[in-house]
Parts: C-alpha cells; structure tokens; sequence
C-alpha cells in the first residue's frame, strides 16, 4: 500500500508542474475534438446512406407506377406500331426498376420476388414488341399473360406506396435495415404493409406458374443443369478426379480448400503444388463439382518464352485433349492471345439429319500454352449448364430461301447451321452466314423455322485473336 501511495503523490505532484498540466489540457481537448470529428462524420455518412435509400425507393415507386400505366395501354393498343411502342416501355421501366430495387438494403423473399416479376416483365414484354415489330398479332394468350401482368403490378403498386406511408411516418429506417439485415424489416413496417407484402407473396406463387411460348419460360430459369448428370460425390472421389485430369505424374502435392456450397454448382476446392522446375510456377487451382465429379475449373499460370506453335495447331490440340477428357466434337469457335497463351473457345457439334449443327450454348474454355502446346487451363460453365442432345425442329426456310432475307451487300463466305443462345435462356435454330461488306466482316442468323433474321454479329480480327461484338 505504502508504494502506490508514494506513486499517487507523485503522480500528483507532477502534475503541479505546469508543463505537464499543459499536457493533459491539451491531450483531453484532442480526443474530445476526435471523438467529436468522428461523431459527426459517422451521423453525416448515415444521413447520406439515408438519402441514397430513399432516392432509390422513391425512383422504384415511379418506374413501377410507370410498368403499370403502360400495362394498361397495352391491353388496349390497337395497332403493331403502337403495341410495340408501348410494350418497348414497358421493357425499359421493369428495367430500369430492377436497377433501383438491387440498391434498397431488403433481402426479404418478399422483394425478390419482386425483383423476379419485374424481370419476367420485361422479357416478356420484349417478345411481344418483336411479335408487333414483325406485324404479328397478338394471341389471346399473350393479351390474357398481359393482363395477368398488369394486375400483379396494380398490386405490387399499392403495396409499395404503403410501404412509403410507413417511410414518410418514420418506422422504416434505411440504415438499420442495412446494419441489422432484413431481420428487423418486419418489426419496422406496420400491420397494412405485412399484410400486403404477404398478399403479394401469395399472389405470386400463382402468377409464377404460368408458362410463356415466348421468351420468358419459368422452367428455363430453374436450378436445372442439363450437362451436370451423375450422382453426388464426396471429397476424396473429387481428389481423384482432380489428380487423374491433372495427371498423377505432374502432381507433387494436393490440399482441399473446401467445399464451395452457397453456389448454383457447388464444388470441391483443391489447390495443387505441380513437379515445375520454377517455384511461381508450380501452383494450380482446380474445381470438381459435387454432383457428377465434372471438372468446372483448373488453372495454373506460367511464363511462356517463346511461341512455337501456330493457332491452327492449337485449336487442334485444343480438340485432342478435349475428346481425350471425355469431350467430343467440339470445334473451335473464337480466340483471344496474350502474353504467348491463347484462350479458344470451343462449342459442341451435334450431328442431326440436317447435317452438322454447331451448339453455340454449349461451350468449353481452353488456355493453351503456345511454347509446347500445354493445356493450362479449362473453364466448363455454359457446357455443363446447357449440354444435351437437342430434338430440333424441322427446318421450313431452306438456305436459299434464308439468303433472300439476307442484305444485297453481303458477300458470302461461310454457311452453316447453328443453335444460339439467347438474353432470355431460350434458343434459336438458325443458319448462319458468314460474310463480308467491304472490309467489315459479319456473322447474321436467320431462323430455320420463320426466315427473321435474329442476330447480326460483327467479328473482329485483332492481332491478339478473332473476337465478335
């Protein structure tokens, strides 16, 4: 005791030095200017965390407000110029409401469900506009789909400016929501905008079973993987479909990194410590998926010093290894070169009774190392996603007819036919010409059923690949 009382007097006489009381003065009124400071900047960014929120709310209310009027002219549009004027519209505002939805700080299945009407929405609108762009009528399906639509978004309106009557009397508050989650979101809002948002829940369940011949199909955006078949494997059946695609000679060490679960395809990890001469060069990642034992991803980096082989015999190599690793007639598409490696894209060809279709959905990513030719890496994704064998329609405009819709100028080099994606998940069989005006080269598709032409592509020649825009 007799210590710490001789301490404290010292203490105290020190701080009769004026010097040193100085000191403390001038300490304390330093960080009660900092926490001062930090105070007042920490309330200004909430304040414009606030005003963000609420601008996106509000930008939400009218762009849905808007989806609803022209909804509602669309059901009455008498004319294709108009129809497809309106649902163009219609299209750009379920966009545009999207946008601002994605800022707010909700994650509620209440909103994404939203968030997913206002994407069938606008695709579904889409179609339509090109059905009036062709001069085609609409079905009284499509006008029943439409009004289906437009009820929902009366309802979703409603719903949201009661949700605004709750911001504007103070129960909701943006950056709790953002801080706390959306845990808090049915604590804040009242009793009137519960009941409606679990209106809107119900409600959607029963629009969302309604199934479009158009662009927008609600089986086309289901978990479905049609390339991704088998059963379910554990970890050490994933390590040795890693170790017998890397090669079990060029592995000096393997590790799992882990399960990657919360993905649409989820995988077993593993990083692999290659026999490489140069250390940075010896590390490479690769990625199995649970279900099937497919190989999603590998890759590994490595200088390349000088290149030897030609892009023909790359795309060549490219296909042996391809077909090597349980992957048939694939054929070389585009491809971009740097740094002595190139990247080729690869997409399956289906042989049918029209001939060879080219699958553009179904494709395969290589990175070949153009020094001796080695496969450094494979990306899967959109085979694994898409691939099957499909039962094409029957093609009604020949090649010439298809030729006829194609533009006077276009000098033609190539022709084929192709299954291509689209924006919407869907496909379209086409036939492709390949062709030339001036110096510009294009790529355009005709549909094989309707004779529209559906895309036009511009392919690009740079010295580092051919690429299409």
């Amino acid at each position: 005791m007799g210590k710490i009382r001789e301490k404290v007097y010292d203490w105290k006489n020190r701080l009769k030095d004026r010097h040193m009381l100085t000191l403390v003065v001038v300490l304390v009124a330093v960080i009660a200017a900092l926490g001062i400071y930090t105070y007042k900047r920490e309330r200004d960014y909430r304040q414009l965390s606030e005003n963000e929120y609420n601008m996106a709310f509000y930008e939400l209310v009218d762009y849905v407000q808007n989806v609803e009027t022209y909804l509602a002219k669309s059901l009455i549009s008498s004319t294709p110029e108009h129809g497809a004027e309106t649902l163009t519209h219609v299209w750009r505002e379920a966009n545009l409401a999207q946008s601002y939805l994605a800022r707010l700080p909700i994650g509620s299945q209440e909103l994404a469900n939203t968030n997913k009407f206002l994407n069938q929405v606008s695709d579904y609108s889409f179609t339509l506009s090109r059905k009036n762009i062709y001069n085609e009528p609409l079905t009284q399906e499509d006008l029943d789909n439409l009004k289906e639509l437009h009820d929902y978004s009366v309802e979703l309106e409603n719903t949201l400016n009661q949700l605004s009557t709750d911001m504007n009397d103070g129960r909701i508050k943006w950056g709790e929501l953002a801080k706390k989650g959306s845990s808090v979101f049915a604590t804040e809002v009242s009793n009137i905008s519960q009941d409606s948002f679990s209106s809107l829940e119900e409600n959607f369940h029963e629009y969302s079973g309604l199934i479009y011949d158009g662009a927008y199909s609600e089986h086309l955006t289901s978990t479905e993987k049609k390339g991704l078949t088998g059963e379910d494997i554990n970890e050490e059946q994933a390590k040795q479909v890693a170790i017998q695609f890397i090669g079990q000679d060029k592995i000096k060490q393997i590790e799992s990194t882990g399960l990657s679960a919360n993905t649409d395809m989820p995988c077993f990890d593993f990083s692999v410590q290659l026999n490489s001469e140069k250390d940075e060069d010896n590390r490479a990642t690769i990625s199995i998926t649970q279900k099937g034992g497919h190989v999603v991803f590998m890759n590994y980096n490595r200088t390349v010093e000088a290149e030897t082989i030609s892009q023909e015999r790359a795309n060549e190599i490219g296909e042996e290894f391809l077909t090597q690793k349980g992957y048939p007639n694939m054929k070389a598409t585009y491809y971009l070169k740097q740094e002595g490696i190139v990247t080729i894209n690869y997409a399956y060809e289906q042989q049918t009774q029209n001939g060879t279709v080219v699958m553009y959905s179904d494709l395969i990513k290589l990175k070949i190392a153009l020094d001796t030719g080695e496969v450094i890496g494979i990306e899967t994704t959109g085979y694994l996603n898409n691939h099957t064998e499909r039962s094409l329609a029957d093609i009604k405009i020949s090649k010439e007819q298809a030729k006829q819709n194609l533009n006077s100028t276009l000098e033609i080099t190539a022709e084929s036919l192709a299954v291509i994606p689209t924006e919407f998940q869907t496909e379209i069989f086409c036939w492709e010409f390949k062709g030339k005006v001036d110096d510009t080269e294009f790529l355009v598709y005709i549909n094989c059923e309707t004779g529209k032409e559906e895309d036009i592509l511009v392919i690009k020649d740079t010295p580092n690949g051919t690429l299409t825009m």
